[in-house]
């Protein structure tokens, strides 16, 4: 079955393709972190909401993108958690990934300040952490 990527980057807004693999592979490691042994879960208990899924995409764009986490962001037009929001319900709607009958885009609103999270500060303490 071939996918039509052009359709589901018009259906998002700003965003390139490498903004979707980013949050698809953020999604699986904050599965990991959320979840103990997620290979034995069935789909609805491997489920991350909203706000651990944003917490789980800082802490993985730092982790591959270190100091440049916010710089690489900003590129592909990500400057709010509401747009991880923006781009996991057009997967949704392209049916790359499920939700919960619960999801909502307001589960992303505000959960964190990008300019707090990404602080130099914050970005230090994390990078020298690891």
């Amino acid at each position: 079955m071939e996918f039509d990527f052009s359709q589901l980057l018009d259906s998002a807004g700003p965003y390139p393709l490498e903004a979707f693999s980013f949050v698809r592979d953020g999604l699986s490691y904050t599965m990991h972190r959320v979840h103990e042994n997620v290979e034995s879960l069935n789909e609805p208990e491997r489920h991350v909401n909203g706000q651990q899924l944003c917490l789980g995409l800082r802490d993985f764009a730092i982790e591959q993108y270190g100091l440049l986490a916010p710089v690489v962001l900003k590129h592909w037009s990500i400057q709010r958690t509401d747009d991880f929001g923006r781009i996991v319900f057009a997967m949704i709607e392209a049916g790359l990934m499920s939700s919960s009958d619960s999801d909502t885009l307001d589960d992303f609103r505000a959960v964190y300040d990008f300019g707090e999270a990404f602080s130099e500060s914050e970005l230090l303490d994390r990078v020298s952490a690891n």
